[in-house]
């Protein structure tokens, strides 16, 4: 049965009010074959029926949860607590939109202001909202966070050539037309560099000067190595007292190592993926963004604060709005008029379910396991472990062929098994021709890793065999 809201005579006065008789008029410039042509739709299914064949073109589909996979690069296949969905799924939150009237959005404020408070902890900054589309957009708002600090008087951006490639891209589409001065990754840099190591700290840190507004620096970083981050605040301040730092990181590598808070940070920011949000075919995902209290009228999203009601009980609500698209647009310091807050009520649940020993677990176990990846990866013929620098849970490995031949002769060439190889390192560096970035996560087996290095044994054999026989 179809539900039709007008009735005939309402159809007759909207068509008189056009000057039409009836409906056929209003199509009367198209062709008549076009009109009404033969769809040959197969014929009707039952709603089993339908599930069934979804089910069976959907089996046709690589899913990364039943095959290993040492792909990472920026989006992980981690463990989901069961708990997150069921949380997220709830009609107070799956259709919760904004918050703006706080009197009837008291659950949805508590929880974006638990999640403000957890990435705090977890960076060891002092405010953070909620929250970007993901990384690379939070990437691109700390810059105009750093451009509106300086009233837009400082112009040069430092970023390091390893900083994830697209918040690079994301970051320059971004700022078009806001005449800055990008400098540290120019594609000329990025092709011409002999070896990354060239371009050490101080390397970027020389590139700070009295119009510099904010230098990224990423750790882990693209490459999966982990920069010592020690005194960098002191080094950048020597050149420039002003320069403001910005940190991408890990979250999941926060649950091991110091948080940028600790080290002199002033905006940190990352992917927060890692957080219980699944790879969901690349989104939605989240970008968590944390800075100092003394930056806090400068950064972009909304920001839920604490406050007690005329009777004195606990309350929250959105405040400093004047900042936001909604109110006073022509001085609002960014585009973003929206947050991912289904997201960041999945990171708050992911978060709180594992608490701070569960979380330690989670980043020792991927800590332990690439490590040991690394170890039986080195140890085959053809195959080494880059290791100039400690790594959390990627790492490159040199190959004796083309990633992209490794990872099609993993995906399709071996007998009994498929395997989703790691990332091909020469797509975004050039002279990194050969070189594949391996990600491990708490959900590779030993079973797996060992498939892996037994596959990787496979294709060098292969290799060798085929080429003997055609020389």
């Amino acid at each position: 049965m179809v539900y039709l809201p007008h009735t005939d005579e309402e159809r007759r006065q909207m068509l008189a009010a056009i000057g039409l008789r009836n409906i056929a008029d209003l199509f009367q410039d198209i062709p008549e074959p076009f009109c009404y042509p033969a769809l040959g739709l197969p014929d009707p299914l039952s709603e089993l029926e339908v599930l069934q064949e979804l089910q069976e073109i959907a089996a046709y589909n690589l899913n990364v949860y039943t095959v290993p996979t040492f792909l990472g690069a920026g989006a992980y296949r981690h463990w989901v607590p069961s708990v997150v969905d069921a949380i997220i799924s709830r009609g107070e939150f799956y259709t919760a939109y904004t918050p703006y009237q706080a009197e009837v959005s008291q659950g949805t404020l508590q929880a974006i202001f638990e999640y403000q408070s957890m990435i705090c902890d977890l960076t060891g900054m002092e405010v953070a909202n909620a929250s970007h589309y993901d990384g690379a957009t939070a990437a691109a708002e700390a810059v105009i966070q750093a451009y509106n600090v300086f009233r837009r008087k400082r112009n040069k951006v430092v970023l390091s050539p390893t900083l994830h490639p697209h918040y690079r891209a994301v970051i320059r589409t971004y700022t078009q037309g806001m005449d800055l001065e990008i400098v540290g990754d120019e594609e000329s840099t990025l092709s011409g560099m002999e070896s990354l190591n060239k371009y050490s700290l101080e390397h970027l840190v020389g590139l700070i000067d009295d119009q510099t507004a904010c230098i990224f620096i990423q750790t882990p970083d693209f490459l999966g190595r982990l920069e010592n981050l020690d005194g960098i605040a002191d080094k950048i301040h020597a050149r420039d007292k002003q320069t403001l730092l910005a940190v991408v990181t890990h979250p999941l590598s926060l649950g091991l190592f110091r948080p940028p808070g600790d080290y002199g940070a002033d905006i940190v920011l990352g992917e927060g993926q890692p957080l219980g949000l699944g790879l969901n075919f690349g989104g939605p995902y989240l970008g968590f963004y944390a800075t100092r209290s003394k930056y806090l009228r400068q950064m972009a999203g909304r920001l839920v604060g604490a406050t007690v009601d005329m009777e004195g009980r606990p309350g929250y609500t959105l405040t400093l709005t004047t900042r936001e698209q909604h109110i006073r647009r022509e001085k609002a310091t960014s585009n973003i008029c929206t947050n991912q807050g289904l997201m960041a009520l999945a990171a708050t649940v992911y978060l709180s379910a594992l608490g701070q020993h569960g979380l330690r677990q989670i980043a020792e176990l991927n800590y332990h396991k690439a490590h040991y990846a690394a170890d039986v990866i080195d140890a085959l013929d053809g195959y080494s472990v880059v290791r100039e620098s400690q790594f959390f849970n990627e790492f490159m490995v040199r190959c004796p062929a083309p990633v992209a031949e490794i990872n099609e002769f993993l995906l399709h060439d071996i007998e009994d098994f498929e395997i989703v190889g790691g990332y091909d390192l020469s797509r975004d560096y050039p002279q990194l021709e050969n070189y594949m970035l391996v990600a491990v996560t708490e959900m590779n087996t030993k079973d797996e890793i060992n498939m892996f290095a037994e596959a990787l044994a496979a294709f060098t054999t292969v290799s060798q065999n085929r080429s003997e026989f055609y020389v």
